[in-house]
């Protein structure tokens, strides 16, 4: 359903503890990155890499008030909650998945976690929440 060119970028997981579940990861062999305040967002996010594995993304609300703390009171705890593609043209691909019938929860913003390049999200109820981030 994807075009070939939308390149596996990251997993996202929430979390309501970033330090703990980077433990976690970092005991599976993963280094840890930075945690940004995304403003944007209303979240707090880090990335973790590891040698030959996907980036993984750990979000963190910002406050109770957040639409995020939803998910970890539905999975009760850290759970995996989207798939991120990087894209030649997040524009293009933002028309082109609503086309496909995704639907869009914003138009592309920059991340600061990103290095301010610009995101978007979408659902679908076949494959749930993915993430575009533009290269």
């Amino acid at each position: 359903m994807l075009p070939e060119n939308y390149i596996l970028h990251h997993i996202g997981y929430v979390t309501a503890d970033i330090k703990q579940t980077a433990n976690i990861f970092i005991s599976l062999g993963y280094k840890s990155g930075e945690v940004f305040h995304d403003t944007i967002q209303k979240a707090f996010i880090s990335f973790l890499e590891k040698t030959d594995s996907p980036k993984i993304e750990l979000v963190q609300p910002e406050n109770e008030q957040s639409s995020l703390n939803k998910l970890l009171t539905n999975h009760d705890g850290a759970s995996i909650y989207h798939v991120c593609y990087q894209v030649p043209d997040i524009n293009e691909a933002y028309e082109r998945l609503t086309e496909l019938g995704f639907i869009p929860l914003f138009r592309p913003v920059n991340a600061v976690a990103m290095q301010n390049k610009l995101i978007c999200y979408f659902f679908h109820k076949e494959i749930g929440y993915i993430e575009l981030v533009n290269e």
